[in-house]
């Protein structure tokens, strides 16, 4: 079973202007094929997200008679510009809408659905959007269509802003993509209005973003990010609002853009696997944009000097939206004409600088959450996430069904390359239903193929073991398949567990339902509107990797040694003297420090060839 979103790598998709001119014909191909008599571009299935669709493709077809004056093209703009401005621009109130402010403004707006009352709750966003659709084509419009049709069409844009931002609430939804979104087409709405006009509306996007986006940015692994649907982050949105900020840098200039684009980017980047895997969000778990995302990731995988193009996207949108016969949808369709008007190459290179929520070496990678506890795995191929027991998701040991991994105090990280390996230390300050303080120390360890990970901890009663992980995928280079199982070797025993139960609150690896599926099960409102991460967070056991205590350990600790990417013979030795413990392996050796640290707390470590 192949996961539906995450395909393949968004910086394999071709980029040249040949490319481009190429995705542009066909999109004068299929428009010009459906225009009807009244000049509608909309696909014949498109119900929802409809309101700025026709006028998107308008705006492709605008750039394509930009770049090559096919003559057929400029009279169907005129058409279609036509047809929106006539049956696609609402004045009356959408009755239900429930986010206004200002009743019978008269305002424009865009509907999500047509209907009057039928889904309400979409149009600001898709007035959003008809207004970059507006802008783009006010951009291409010189030359293309007459004095009249483009005076009118600056004042629907001018209206639209003044809906968004005075007729309702600003950003009802809490998606920070959406609301970044506004801000930029302000700013490009501006370049067009008179002087005083323009410079006020510019005035008010920057403050809108500052007041109401940047002030309630969400923490999350040590960054500051824009919310998205009540969340920090969002696979599937997270992406585009970086690709908002792009663009709102390219055309305001303001560092304030590129400050926050780059602190959005490092967080991606540390996130994301090796292999591009992702998982976690507000809104999807899973689902991925695709050509929605390439700006952003382009341009500010440049700026960081990272390869955020390893971003896995939905390549089914590799281009444009389509619909589900897999014809062209106008909807998002400024972001592919910023795409192909940014001329910023891929940055291919992972960045050489270590990063607190990451470890990455070759083929092997870790991201951490923000208690410094791995959230996604990738070893040979494999993706493992945190695992349930107990109602309690993570890493680490467990006794008596406690978790220990949810830290009483400050984490501490020590990052260090010795010997062709790369190592993270995370040490942690744990308190278990006994109450007593214990040090939970993590040493990671990759060569760039295989993953070490080693585990020490002040003696445990009961019998212990070490929860590892839940294999849950695997890269098939242009898919990602559900996989149940994957190369791990233990110094001590070794089991792969599977929920006894088969309710919706237990999640077993084997069954064809993806992570995805059972966290919106579990979220307290509908698919598409509920937090899957919270859904997510019920689950009470799933999966598991257990591995037992190694054999050999100081009689003081109990150590758990595992490794990621291989199946053959592995047997660690330990030691535990003045210098702290020492571990040896096949690939390296080891010395992590006392639990006490150097003299300012911090975690020892060294690393050298076996």
């Amino acid at each position: 079973m192949h996961l539906t979103h995450q395909r393949g790598p968004l910086h394999d998709l071709p980029d040249t202007p040949e490319a481009y001119d190429a995705v542009l014909a066909g999109v004068v191909e299929q428009a010009l094929a459906r225009l009807t008599p009244e000049g509608n571009l909309e696909h014949p299935e498109c119900v929802d997200d409809i309101g700025d669709t026709s006028l998107g493709i308008t705006s492709l077809l605008a750039l394509a008679w930009q770049r090559g004056k096919d003559p057929r093209v400029a009279e169907a703009v005129r058409r279609s510009l036509a047809f929106h401005l006539r049956e696609r621009v609402y004045t009356d109130d959408n009755p239900g809408y429930p986010n206004l402010t200002v009743r019978d403004s008269g305002l424009p707006y865009a509907r999500y659905t047509l209907a009057a009352g039928a889904h309400p709750i979409g149009d600001w966003p898709s007035t959003v959007w008809a207004l970059l659709q507006a802008v783009n084509l006010l951009d291409a419009a010189d030359g293309l269509v007459d004095g009249a049709q483009r005076a009118e069409l600056l004042d629907v844009a001018h209206g639209y802003w003044r809906w968004l931002t005075e007729a309702t609430f600003f950003n009802p939804q809490e998606a920070g993509n959406q609301a970044i979104g506004c801000v930029v087409g302000g700013l490009m709405l501006a370049r067009h209005l008179p002087p005083d006009q323009g410079e006020s509306v510019r005035a008010r996007a920057i403050e809108l973003y500052v007041e109401k986006i940047r002030a309630h940015r969400v923490a999350d692994r040590g960054a500051l990010l824009p919310s998205e649907h009540g969340g920090a982050y969002d696979n599937n949105y997270g992406p585009i609002s970086l690709s908002f900020l792009a663009q709102a840098h390219r055309v305001s200039g303001a560092e304030i853009f590129a400050e926050d684009g780059e602190a959005l980017a490092r967080y991606i980047d540390a996130r994301l696997t090796n292999g591009g895997f992702d998982n976690g969000g507000p809104r999807y778990s899973e689902q991925h944009s695709g050509f929605e995302s390439v700006l952003g990731l382009r341009y500010f995988g440049r700026r960081i000097g990272s390869d955020l193009g390893r971003y896995r996207g939905d390549t089914r949108w590799g281009r444009h939206a389509v619909n589900a016969d897999g014809g062209v949808d106008g909807h998002f369709a400024w972001m592919l004409v910023w795409q192909i008007q940014d001329t910023t190459r891929w940055h291919r290179s992972p960045s050489p600088a270590p990063a607190r929520h990451q470890l990455r070496a070759g083929t092997v990678s870790v991201a951490f959450d923000s208690r410094m506890t791995p959230s996604l795995v990738e070893a040979a191929g494999t993706y493992y996430l945190p695992a349930a027991v107990n109602r309690q998701h993570g890493f680490g040991p467990v006794t008596d069904g406690f978790l220990y991994c949810r830290p009483m105090g400050e984490v501490r990280v020590r990052d260090l390359s010795a010997g062709g390996c790369t190592a993270k230390l995370v040490t942690k300050p744990v308190v278990g239903r006994d109450h007593v303080l214990r040090h939970v120390s993590s040493l990671y360890v990759t060569d760039g193929t295989r993953l070490w990970v080693t585990v020490a901890v002040e003696r445990l009663p009961g019998t212990p073991y070490l929860l590892a992980g839940l294999p849950y995928a695997a890269d098939d280079g242009d898919r990602v398949r559900r996989v149940s199982q994957g190369q791990v070797t233990s110094a001590g025993e070794l089991r792969l567990t599977h929920p006894e139960s088969d309710g919706v609150d237990h999640f077993d690896a084997r069954a064809d339902r993806t992570q995805q599926e059972a966290a919106f099960a579990l979220a307290a409102d509908p698919r598409g509107y509920g937090n899957p991460d919270e859904g997510w967070r019920h689950l009470v056991s799933s999966t598991a990797l257990e591995a037992g205590p190694a054999p050999g350990a100081p009689q003081d600790l109990h150590v758990f040694a595992v490794r990621y990417g291989s199946t053959g013979p592995f047997t660690p030795t330990f030691t535990h003297d003045g210098a702290g413990l020492t571990v040896r392996t096949e690939a390296f050796t080891a010395v992590i420090g006392e639990a006490s640290g150097d003299a300012h707390g911090e975690p020892e470590l060294t690393l050298a060839a076996p």
